[in-house]
């Protein structure tokens, strides 16, 4: 998993740093002269929502009023719902108890404007509860969490639209989509 970390070097100082594409591991010695490893990672470690939470998720530093734009930096439970040239279009989503079923994931109601625009990112992490290949003919989820275990390719988004998924926003960019798995 990725998550901005503090780094420190040998020595004693810190650096804070993060970058936008996969986890690099680096050496000390090329920073401070000593062979202590330095590990670099993409997004921080923001706390994930309640899974199956009954409520919509709130960013009160957003404006709905002003055009569609990116969500505050966090992990959102939602599902994109647009794709369109490196940019994707996500909306918050809950969990609705069903009467005859356990129940489904449903987005706002209808004329209901909560919705984020944000641009994928280069190294987004993808990781699928279904596969990578056709859907449903391979399992990949985490049974103790029911979130996708499995890393995929970035062209599987597009095939993948309205899944309910764990989104994680970083600098305005989105960097990781972990589907939860629904049956």
């Amino acid at each position: 998993m990725k998550t901005f970390s503090r780094v420190l070097l040998a020595g004693g100082g810190a650096a804070a740093l993060a970058l936008t594409s996969g986890a690099v591991v680096a050496s000390a010695s090329a920073v401070t002269g000593t062979a202590a490893p330095i590990v670099l990672r993409a997004a921080p470690g923001y706390k994930a929502p309640k899974i199956f939470g009954t409520t919509f998720q709130k960013d009160p530093k957003h404006d709905f009023t002003k055009r569609i734009h990116s969500r505050h930096d966090g992990i959102l439970r939602g599902r994109i719902t647009h794709l369109r040239g490196g940019v994707a279009e996500y909306e918050p989503i809950r969990w609705k108890k069903g009467t005859h079923t356990e129940g489904r994931f449903v987005g706002p109601p209808e004329g209901d404007v909560m919705a984020y625009a944000s641009r994928v990112s280069r190294g987004l992490v993808y990781l699928s509860a279904l596969g990578c290949g056709k859907v449903g003919t391979d399992l990949t989820v985490d049974r103790g969490t029911g979130l996708g275990a499995k890393r995929c390719s970035r062209s599987i988004v597009a095939k993948r639209l309205e899944r309910p998924a764990l989104i994680t926003v970083h600098k305005g960019a989105i960097v990781k989509i972990q589907e939860i798995y629904t049956p």
